[in-house]
């Protein structure tokens, strides 16, 4: 019994033992897979930290190149810029020498004349001595005379030689001004560009228009959710037509469509991609369209918001004449007949170039595009002439300044030229007509006239029938109808005149 207690006792502790070994033999197994596992995952975090780094440093070089690229382009055309200083200051001082010289030569030629003035001062009084010796009285007395003899018949030829002047003035004037009208036009050399509602874009192949059409219309239906554009797709061999009324959407949309079509990955993700980049890019253009025009014209300091608002003239237009092309022809002839009447010249051109800025935004802000543009560029520091010359250049404003006369003038002369609008003659007659009609079919109304190319309705009422009160509610009302049976581009301004004479003679 003894000896059984003790195998039993020995066979325990041999099988302690022996677990105790298997333990250990684990943990240690354990132990080396967790010292594998944790050598692993610092190899593959030091393998990251390589990628990283090599991405960090791809990315600084390609950033790198980029800059240095800007700064070559920065550098180029700041030398063209200084070598252009430089050839206008050789110029001035090239005609500060003649200016110098000219003056020399003045100076010597006023000395000779004033000796000349001394030695005639010196016979006149020895002339005047002899005179005076020989008729017996003295100077004064006979300057009284002749005074009183020649008064009557002097105020009568003043008179006729008065009126003579002002005719002939009157009669230079028209002349000179018509003149001045004349070769500022001759001058001009902008190009007219019309615009359309549609762009068409080509089809490398039919089979393209399935895939800009996408399955069941997706691709189609998100182009246009997007680009805010009529996408028509028809059977027109190997074209697709963009249709739209805003030239600054329809040609997001065209460069889009062409660069998809390139791209041949043609699926609603892509296309928010493509979009979104020709978006910016045709930012970049609106800003280098600003600057070119403004360096065309010769205005180096035009603040950078008013080259942007300047650059997106370029996809507006009014009455099919794009807005751009048209502020620059204004800029040309305002400062060619400003040139010719002797005004400032540059100031003219500033302010024709800017006369229409406000159009860049009008549908954003209330009221007519003038006051807007006058608003903006009086913001952004341009002087009260020119912000006056904009105010006003549509009679929003009165016109009260040289400059804004030769920019309304030049304004009118750029609209009304043939070819740069393309209103139908018989539209733009019924449209006068039926402002005129409507006027005239209101009681106490004696007389309407549509002035300013129809932007502009003025009424003659009858001021025994129409006191003050009932002038304003006519106006209103002449407004509200005008609004609700006609079609017309932009504001329309309505004027009721109420005016009371009275005319007598003295007999």
């Amino acid at each position: 019994m003894i000896l059984r207690l003790i195998y039993i006792l020995l066979a325990a502790l041999i099988g302690g033992v022996i677990t105790t070994f298997v333990d250990r033999y684990r943990a240690r197994s354990i132990l080396n897979k967790a010292k594998n596992k944790l050598l692993q995952a610092e190899e593959e975090i030091q393998n990251k930290r390589r990628e990283i780094e090599l991405e960090k440093r791809e990315e600084l070089h390609r950033l790198r190149n980029a800059l240095e690229q800007e700064i070559e382009r920065k550098r180029e055309e700041l030398h063209r810029l200084s070598k252009r200083l430089i050839e206008r200051e050789e110029t001035l001082d090239h005609r500060l020498q003649e200016v110098e010289k000219e003056k020399r030569r003045m100076s010597f030629e006023e000395q000779k004349l004033e000796e000349k003035g001394r030695e005639i001062e010196v016979l006149e009084i020895k002339w005047r001595k002899e005179l005076e010796k020989t008729a017996g009285i003295s100077a004064e007395e006979a300057k009284k005379s002749l005074l009183e003899d020649v008064k009557g018949e002097a105020e009568e030829e003043a008179f006729e030689i008065v009126q003579k002047v002002e005719k002939k003035a009157q009669e230079t004037a028209n002349k000179k001004a018509r003149e001045i009208v004349a070769t500022a036009i001759q001058r001009c050399a902008v190009d007219q560009m019309m615009d359309s509602v549609v762009s068409t874009v080509p089809l490398p192949n039919d089979d393209m228009k399935g895939r800009v059409i996408g399955r069941e219309g997706r691709n189609i239906r998100a182009f246009e959710a997007l680009t805010g554009v009529d996408l028509i797709v028809d059977d027109t061999p190997g074209t697709v037509i963009i249709s739209c009324f805003d030239p600054l959407r329809r040609k997001i949309a065209e460069v889009s469509l062409q660069r998809l079509i390139a791209d041949s990955r043609i699926h609603p993700a892509r296309i928010e991609e493509i979009v979104e980049k020709a978006k910016k890019d045709v930012e970049e253009v609106i800003k280098e369209e600003g600057q070119r025009v403004a360096f065309d014209i010769g205005i180096s300091d035009l603040p950078l918001e008013l080259t942007n608002l300047l650059g997106k003239l370029k996809f507006r237009t009014s009455y099919g004449q794009n807005v751009l092309k048209h502020s620059q022809e204004v800029s040309y002839i305002a400062g060619v007949m400003a040139a010719e009447i002797g005004a400032n010249y540059m100031q003219a051109k500033r302010a024709g170039l800017l006369h229409d800025i406000g159009k860049a935004i009008d549908q954003q802000m209330e009221g007519p595009h003038a006051l807007i543009g006058a608003q903006i560029a009086k913001q952004h520091g341009e002087s009260p002439e020119v912000v006056h010359a904009i105010a006003a250049h549509h009679n929003d404003k009165l016109n009260e300044t040289t400059l804004g006369i030769l920019i309304q003038t030049a304004d009118a002369i750029s609209a009304a030229r043939p070819g740069a609008r393309k209103e139908v003659l018989e539209a733009y007659l019924k449209r006068l007509e039926d402002l005129e009609r409507i006027a005239m079919s209101f009681q106490g109304v004696n007389k309407a006239y549509a002035i300013q190319a129809g932007r502009e309705i003025r009424i003659m009422v009858q001021p025994q029938e129409i006191d003050d009160e009932k002038a304003k509610r006519l106006c209103q009302k002449i407004a509200k109808r005008t609004e609700k049976e006609l079609c017309y581009p932009g504001q329309l301004k309505v004027t009721v005149i109420r005016e009371l004479r009275y005319i007598e003679y003295a007999k």
